[in-house]
């Protein structure tokens, strides 16, 4: 056997080097940055008309794209924004569900009670109550709406003008349509799907 020969049969067995981040704990690559040519890729990976006003939610089973409507309900989509960003809703329950009516998630204590503890005046607006269309929950009084919110799964009329609606789902509606459905009329869940995360679309 030539050196030549040699050289080339060291070279087809040896291993190449494991990558370095393979061998890191999971906890330790999702601190792993993303560089800026790729957050700009995820940014515009998402087809919405403003990014400003737009949001990703996770949920256990895809991503959901939510676009909101600041020009008439702009006092909701600038406070859902600050909660937003806050984290406030990572990890939150989807703690009313109703099959063929709606989703509602936003509590903090998980139970449909609790809120941010800032209440919002209404903005009751011309926007139908339709599927995928995000509203704001709140109690029999109108000015009463806080952090909680819904998602319808159908078309619900009976809902319009007695509800703000800031938003609507404009990708994602068939991971909406998994989330854990309640049992009865109230609609309550046991062992709740969560939000996973919730972003501005233009922070990504």
């Amino acid at each position: 056997m030539t050196e030549e020969q040699k050289l080339l049969k060291n070279a087809k067995t040896q291993k190449l080097a494991k990558s370095k981040t393979k061998s890191l704990p999971k906890e330790e690559t999702k601190k792993l940055g993303v560089s800026k040519t790729r957050a700009k890729k995820i940014k515009h990976s998402y087809q919405v008309k403003d990014p400003e006003n737009a949001l990703l939610l996770k949920l256990k089973d895809g991503d959901v794209v939510i676009e909101m409507f600041p020009d008439v309900a702009p006092n909701h989509v600038k406070r859902i924004k600050e909660l937003v960003r806050q984290g406030f809703y990572n990890g939150l329950k989807f703690h009313r569900v109703i099959e063929g009516f709606m989703a509602q998630t936003g509590c903090p204590l998980g139970n449909g009670t609790g809120g941010s503890g800032q209440k919002l005046k209404a903005e009751f607006n011309k926007m139908p109550h339709k599927r995928g269309t995000v509203s704001m929950a709140r109690s029999m009084f109108p000015d009463s709406a806080d952090s909680q919110f819904f998602i319808c799964f159908d078309d619900c009329d009976w809902l319009n003008g007695q509800y703000t609606v800031w938003g609507e789902v404009t990708s994602g509606m068939e991971f909406v349509d998994m989330i854990k459905k309640g049992t009865g009329s109230n609609g309550a869940v046991s062992n709740p799907d969560e939000i996973i995360s919730m972003s501005v679309i233009a922070d990504l």
